[in-house]
């Protein structure tokens, strides 16, 4: 075939395939049959293999899948994907409701729309084109799946209209393809998924793009990140927008007039929710009017015009046959009742919390009971109640010991505390548990090191405390089950990464009790160096805001070690930051900072930091970060290739600077 002739087939079959795609993925109105659609692509497929320059970005044949992938690349958010504040009753709606028209007044709408249990993901399009998808990460930072979210049938690879855009989805797995799934995987003697969610999570995680595109997942796009020069005026007409364009919206949402059409709507769902075709854990109410969401503003974690109700927790009947100790990095033991799996909340759950000994006899909880079990927020299984009618007489009385089941060491419990504690510093429990809690994401957030590999480390005796995990060889990780060439290097690598970390992750991943991630970067942010917290007084502590009595004593305490000052300055000397690398704030710094009060908007792409690290900045310097522009905004930052923000801006007449401007005025 000529070059010339085979460009108009591929060019007729990429309109063939969409359109077939579309009726049958977003329309559920397939008009033609599968194997004609299948044939057409082979068709498209065996032209590209013979003419690889007419293969293109957009093409249909991408959603076969593509090259594996060595990893994720991190991809950086433009605007933050904010969770969304909860609700478990009517009582916690009213209250949104009444929040929401003391701001704005009594003329309210509301969109409301079912909550997918899926994983959030955004969407960039470039001139109708999909360049970019991206999970949600920690909201600010998320990783790069375009790859795999091409295999997503309903995802558009092109746009009906040529606009450049962001928009948000819930990915997710149909009922029917998780059980085929689960099948397959018990077939070939795999582990089964616990549930469409976590199937859906890790499908769009696999490094080869093939294995998510078996998965059959599928998607419903509910927001437009950024409206920019589009022109709706509220969320409902937004949708209306995405459905025309080509994406596939949830078509069960409603506009409601009144909190109680809102409520109405919710016991409706709770009824139909085990009939649709996928899961949902609750519905999302959004405010409809985008002005009025706009005049809502956000809190620094979620918007203040939307509100996510949960439904309640499941409850399942199920038999309680042993109660098993964990000992956790404090010391203390947890009780864990071992149950005879259920199904609850859409996963088979083994095991539940049992927190401690007095609410074992609170409940009066026996081994060999008949237990009631929910999921609290559908995620932490617990024990509600004993069906105390159904004991036979068989059941056990449960007694806590008086040694650790790991080290054999006398328990103790501390005056005014209900649990029971061991006190070995050289217990291998606590050794792990601490491991595991310095590799974690708030702490050193070490990529690469977790429960399993620290637990593999440790019974190998190449770990035995912190300072171990920065004297790890590559030959020693090589050994190790599961440990191939490429992870072994990207291991290294997040290790030795890690040293350049600011002081707050080391305070809060060393372990200090009573002291989180706050109050760990408040330490790291007042004293600056490692040396000088060691050195400082229980007055000084309590002197600054947020420091207790209790936590300042347990500071003292810590610092008081030798064994605790030999483990830093072998960190120290293996090469671990012990400095403040954050921005330092003073009462006298944000009162004449030009940023003190002022609404900014931060767009395009910077080139000496990070938008987190301008925001980080601007924050420290007093400002108030804001993901549009408005009237009320002060200024707009814009780096390389800000988009429509910078337009609105100009014609709004806000003020605007480039980079150098913004840098400028950090370093006065």
């Amino acid at each position: 075939m000529e070059k010339e002739t085979a460009m108009s087939r591929v060019k007729e079959l990429h309109e063939l395939l969409n359109r077939y795609n579309y009726e049958y993925h977003v329309l559920d109105s397939p008009s033609i049959p599968d194997a004609e659609y299948d044939k057409l692509m082979r068709e498209l497929i065996e032209l590209e293999a013979q003419f690889p320059e007419l293969k293109t970005t957009d093409s249909p044949s991408q959603r076969v899948g593509g090259q594996a992938l060595d990893s994720f690349q991190k991809v950086e958010h433009t605007i933050p994907m904010l969770s969304l504040s909860n609700a478990f009753n009517e009582q916690d709606l009213r209250d949104f409701d009444r929040r929401v028209r003391q701001a704005v007044g009594e003329d309210v709408q509301y969109t409301v729309e079912l909550k997918i249990d899926g994983l959030a993901v955004s969407l960039r399009y470039e001139n109708g084109l999909f360049v970019q998808g991206a999970t949600r990460g920690d909201g600010f930072t998320g990783e790069d799946i375009s790859e795999n979210l091409k295999t997503i049938r309903s995802i558009p690879l092109r746009l009906k209209k040529e606009w450049t855009m962001e928009v948000r989805g819930e990915a997710y797995m149909p009922k029917k393809s998780f059980e085929k799934l689960n099948n397959d995987r018990k077939n070939e003697n795999e582990e089964p998924f616990a549930n469409p969610r976590n199937a859906a999570a890790g499908s769009l995680r696999q490094l080869d793009p093939k294995i998510a595109a078996k998965r059959n997942l599928d998607i419903f796009v509910y927001s437009i990140a950024d409206i920019g020069e589009i022109g709706v005026t509220s969320h409902s007409e937004g949708l209306k927008l995405l459905d025309e364009i080509g994406f596939r919206t949830n078509q069960e949402r409603r506009v409601c007039q009144t909190i109680d059409e809102v409520i109405a709507m919710l016991d409706e769902y709770l009824r139909k929710r085990p009939e649709l075709p996928y899961e949902i854990d609750g519905l999302v109410v959004k405010v409809d009017n985008l002005q009025q969401q706009e005049k809502l503003g956000y809190t620094a974690k979620s918007p203040r015009w939307a509100i996510a109700y949960k439904f309640p927790a499941e409850e399942v009947v199920t038999k309680l046959i042993d109660i098993e100790l964990t000992v956790g990095r404090t010391g203390v033991l947890t009780p864990t009742a071992l149950l005879e799996p259920v199904r609850v909340a859409g996963t088979t759950v083994k095991r539940a919390s049992l927190h401690n000994e007095d609410l074992i006899r609170e409940k009066d909880i026996k081994i060999g009971d008949t237990v009631v079990i929910k999921k609290a927020g559908d995620i932490i299984p617990e024990v509600v109640n004993v069906l105390v009618d159904n004991r036979t007489g068989d059941e056990m009385d449960f007694h806590m010991p008086t040694e650790c089941p790991e080290c054999q060491s006398k328990l103790v419990r501390i005056e005014g505390e209900v649990a029971l504690r061991c006190v070995n510093p050289k217990c291998p429990a606590q050794i792990r548990e601490g491991l595991i809690h310095f590799v974690s994401r708030n702490a050193m957030n070490i990529d690469g090191l977790g429960e399993r590999v620290i637990t593999q480390l440790f019974n190998e005796k190449l770990i035995d405390d912190v300072a171990d995990l920065y004297k790890l060889k590559r030959e020693q990780l090589l050994n190790l089950e599961r440990m191939g060439e490429k992870s072994t290097e990207n291991l290294l690598n997040a290790i030795e990464k890690s040293k350049e970390n600011s002081l707050e992750r080391l305070l809060f991943g060393l372990g200090i009790r009573h002291v989180g991630a706050k109050a760990a970067k408040t330490l790291a942010e007042h004293f600056e160096t490692m040396e000088r917290l060691q050195s400082a007084t229980k007055e000084e502590l309590i002197a600054i805001n947020e420091i207790g009595e209790k936590m300042a004593d347990s500071i003292v305490t810590y610092f008081r070690s030798a064994e605790v000052n030999e483990l830093i300055e072998e960190l120290k000397t293996l090469g671990v930051n012990m400095s403040f690398k954050g921005v330092k704030r003073t009462i006298a710094d944000v009162a004449d900072s030009y940023f003190a009060g002022k609404t900014v908007v931060l767009t395009g792409k910077y080139e000496s930091m990070s938008r987190n690290e301008a925001k980080a900045e601007i924050e420290a310097r007093g400002g108030k970060i804001t993901g549009s522009v408005s009237s009320k905004t002060d200024l707009v930052i814009a780096g390389e290739a800000a988009g429509s923000k910078l337009k609105k801006a100009q014609e709004l007449n806000v003020e605007v600077w480039d980079e150098a401007r913004m840098l400028k005025e950090f370093n006065a």
